[in-house]
């Protein structure tokens, strides 16, 4: 994929995954990743990879993990390969759907969500 296509196509190369990631493919992902909220915090970051801003947000909020001592346990959810998942966590727990959206889950709760410019590595580290 060229340079122009990565920025113009709203295709995003994802061949190589960002180790800082656990990846929601399935629902049983899911259920995993809410299941694990219930030992400590989690974060689910809900990106949309056809939208400019999501893919700006997301390499901003890389970039604040990457920088944290203690990195939190993280998961990512591709809202146009995996809809389904997306509309599942909207609907068991409670929470608006938005792109590109942060959710911080402790307890199998959302305690914590944000969308667009303010997501943010504080909302999970703290």
């Amino acid at each position: 994929m060229s340079f122009f296509d990565k920025i113009f196509s709203g295709k995003e190369d994802r061949s190589e995954k960002n180790p800082i990631w656990n990846y929601i493919e399935s629902e049983e992902d899911l259920k995993k990743a809410i299941e694990k909220s219930f030992q400590h915090k989690i974060g689910i970051f809900k990106h949309s990879t056809s939208c400019f801003i999501s893919k700006t947000v997301l390499k901003n909020f890389e970039k604040e993990i990457n920088n944290l001592d203690q990195k939190p346990d993280l998961y990512f959810l591709d809202l146009l390969a995996h809809r389904a998942i997306s509309n599942r966590i909207a609907e068991d727990l409670g929470i608006r759907h938005e792109s590109p959206q942060l959710l911080v889950l402790e307890n199998g709760k959302v305690v914590n969500d944000a969308s667009h410019q303010h997501i943010s590595a504080d909302q999970i580290a703290s």
